[in-house]
């Protein structure tokens, strides 16, 4: 990482615990939470555990654009596309290309994370499905 890159990466983190430390965080009054389901038979529990080991691939999508093929082979070194997002605009969180949260990026320890800040329900992500 250059000294550039590394000033920039200090910046923005020193900018997100400036926006943290702005910010008055309260804690939400939660009801205890209780498992009223019925336990699991040892044959569920065996088809669970199989399907917990299935590798997906998760990504992060900082934004879209389409360019022609010309416009494409001109790109070198230096060049800015321009995405379909505004700057601050949180990104989207995909699994295999389904969305399923929003978020926004952190750097911690050097390296670039992502802050979930919206988690897409089960039913929403049923019905993108379909």
């Amino acid at each position: 990482m250059s000294q550039n890159d590394q000033q920039i990466a200090d910046d923005w983190a020193a900018a997100l615990a400036e926006q943290a430390d702005e910010e008055s965080v309260q804690a939400a009054p939660l009801e205890e939470l209780t498992d009223e389901s019925s336990p699991i038979s040892e044959d569920e529990r065996r088809k669970l555990d199989t399907i917990m080991d299935i590798p997906v691939t998760i990504s992060m999508e900082v934004g879209r654009t389409q360019i022609s093929i010309r416009n494409l082979l001109q790109l070198n070194q230096g060049s800015v596309v321009e995405l379909d997002r505004i700057a601050g605009e949180s990104l989207d969180v995909m699994v295999n290309g389904t969305l399923i949260a929003h978020g926004e990026v952190v750097v911690v320890n050097d390296k670039f994370g992502i802050r979930l800040t919206d988690v897409i329900s089960q039913t929403e992500r049923i019905k993108k499905l379909r």
